[in-house]
């Protein structure tokens, strides 16, 4: 996932700057497996280890409890309580962070996260007053001022003070970036202390910024029909759907509810699920690659204050899948309530991680219940279909598939996925003409996919068919994504097939700078570099893909080669295993699912050039 954050602000938002080396040398840390034994007596050493291991995995609630044994042994050190202050909320064990936050600022008075909680809990005292003076503590970098700004403007509206909180947000304006956060919360905080001629306003504008945001729809569209404005907040809903959102059930339900003249309640009916919507708005901006940890904080004080609770779960699950804690992140998207609208979906996420832990069974009754209950969840079929696809199961797969096609009966641009993955299930049923039916439907849904692009070119180059069509489609591939090594790989091998050896070379030499670590890209070109006589560079080659673990087939070629040189094994591959098929296949492909329905927070922060 690309970061949302500029560049700027990157990095830690609530530690110190010396915690912060700290934490990220323990994350770097590696530890064998067995450490996470049980603690043996009173060790202190024996404690850390188990809470190193923790963190390098990523697991949060084991780290803090690792923490607690080892501050309880060490009481009075600082570093054990700044660090497990921070796994608590990590683990959302907010009141016992909150606690240890007293403790840190009694030494650290200007530590972030530590001022921030305590603001926090000032503020869930309505202790008005005291909770400015913590988070203005607290904002001393533009994304701790930020967030000190948004959580002192819902203050200030807990105050019954739109004026002041109004001015609180225009403290925003200095940084562009943040316009989004100020339209958007001074709407909902006008619309909390029933102000509508500044709610209309700011909803407006909000709207005209973020349209496309989930958040800034439902609110907006909701604020709309609770002023009697009906048809305004059904265009407002139906704009969202045509944005390319059109499988968004939170939405979606909005817009029928709406259509059925149900008058929804106000969309922040209390203080606190003002501030969860402010936390919820910060962890959505920074669930990018390098600042999973602090979307996870945000996201668990957001969750703390109540809020819209299966909207915060679902954004939990969707972090912690992120950061490859998947059974934390399943159990999250449990937390959905079964009456919720977004109760499929969770089941949905909730079996694609089963399948990226090789938990296969659990999957495919994972999501046999999800269908059980609706046999027309097309994401349900589409993913269980995926399932089937990665395991091999070809035959399984393509029936799901077409039971997913069946409920397709006007396909949309989006619906490409369905066609590209059902012909992906036929061409390795050996169906090939139904496959090129459907990779075409494909194309003439969303003409410039890549994936399809590469995947039909491919093919056809392997079957010497309509060559100059399949050239130009690997070659428009890979000029949409010039530095995805598998597709760069499709053309290098594509021209190998072909026997244009001096055109292949450079080619695939790309592709395995791009992907060192793929067996099959690092197998092809070894064949290339014997083709033009390079031996001793072929070797090793080959060699370097034997030691990338290769799949059994693949590997007994591969050893064939090593031994004897190209001429004791085919050039070209006899049966096509999950590994040979990688130059067809991108990881993306073998791993795609239709996108979960949440979408970033309308504060979310744009790239910065």
């Amino acid at each position: 996932m690309t970061s949302a954050i500029p560049a700027a602000f990157h990095g830690d938002l609530f530690m110190t700057r010396s915690f912060a080396s700290l934490a990220l040398a323990l994350l770097l840390c590696t530890t064998p497996a067995h450490a996470l034994a049980r603690i043996e007596g009173d060790s202190l050493s024996g404690a850390f280890l188990v809470a190193r291991t923790a963190a390098a995995d990523r697991n949060a609630p084991a780290a803090a409890e690792a923490l607690a044994q080892a501050l309880a042994l060490d009481p009075g050190n600082q570093t054990l309580t700044e660090r497990l202050m921070q796994y608590r909320v990590q683990a959302g064990q907010v009141p016992e962070a909150t606690a240890l936050a007293r403790k840190v600022l009694a030494f650290d008075s200007q530590q972030r996260l530590a001022r921030t909680l305590a603001g926090l809990d000032d503020l869930r005292q309505h202790r008005f007053a005291r909770a400015r003076r913590n988070f203005a503590e607290s904002a001393y970098s533009p994304m701790g001022e930020l967030t000190a700004t948004l959580l002192s403007a819902w203050v200030w509206a807990g105050e019954g003070k739109l004026d002041a909180a109004l001015k609180e947000l225009d403290k925003l304006d200095k940084t562009e970036s943040f316009a989004n956060f100020k339209s958007f919360h001074g709407a909902l905080i006008a619309d909390y202390l029933k102000s509508p001629m500044r709610a209309d306003v700011l909803y407006r504008k909000a709207n005209e910024q973020a349209g496309t945001s989930l958040r800034v729809a439902q609110a907006y569209g909701n604020y709309l029909e609770r002023q009697g404005r009906k048809d305004q907040a059904q265009a407002v809903y139906a704009a969202f759907l045509a944005g390319g959102n059109d499988q968004n059930v939170l939405v979606g339900e909005a817009l029928k509810a709406a259509q059925a003249g149900r008058k929804p309640g106000p969309f922040i009916p209390r203080l606190e699920d003002g501030v969860a919507e402010a936390l919820f708005s910060l962890a959505a901006a920074t669930n990018g690659d390098q600042t999973t940890d602090i979307a996870l904080m945000y996201g668990q004080l957001a969750k703390s204050f109540g809020g819209d609770q299966p909207v915060i779960a679902t954004l939990l699950g969707d972090i912690l899948t992120d950061m490859k804690t998947y059974d934390q992140a399943n159990a999250a998207y449990d937390t959905v309530p079964a009456a919720s609208v977004l109760r499929a979906n969770a089941d949905t996420e909730i079996a694609i991680n089963y399948q990226r832990m090789d938990r296969t069974d659990d999957a495919e009754r994972q999501l046999a219940a999800v269908l059980a209950r609706d046999p027309q969840n097309l994401t349900a079929l589409m993913t269980l279909g995926n399932v089937y696809r990665n395991t091999e199961n070809f035959q399984k797969a393509a029936d799901s598939y077409d039971r997913a096609v069946a409920l397709t009966t006007a396909p949309g641009k989006e619906d490409w996925r369905l066609f590209y993955y059902r012909g992906i299930a036929r061409e390795r049923l050996k169906r090939w003409p139904e496959a090129e039916a459907d990779f075409r439907k494909a194309l003439a849904l969303s003409p410039d996919e890549p994936s399809v692009l590469n995947y039909l070119g491919y093919s056809m180059i392997e079957k010497m068919i309509n060559l100059g069509e399949a050239m130009a489609m690997v070659k428009k591939a890979v000029d949409a994504r010039p530095n995805d090594g598998y597709i760069v790989d499709s053309l290098g091998w594509a021209y190998y097939q072909l026997g244009k050896y001096d055109e292949a070379l450079p080619h695939l030499e790309r592709a395995v700078e791009l992907a060192a670590s793929d067996p099959t890209i690092a197998e092809h070109l070894g064949d290339v570099y014997w083709q033009v006589g390079r031996k001793l560079e072929a070797r090793f080659q080959w060699q370097h893909a034997k030691d990338n673990k290769p799949e059994p087939a693949d590997l007994a070629r591969i050893e064939a080669k090593l031994r004897d040189g190209l001429a004791a094994a085919p050039v070209a591959f006899p049966v096509e295993t999950q590994s040979s098929m990688q130059a067809k296949e991108t990881p993306a492909g073998t791993d795609a699912v239709p996108p979960p329905p949440i979408t970033p927070a309308p504060g979310q922060l744009p790239p910065q050039p």
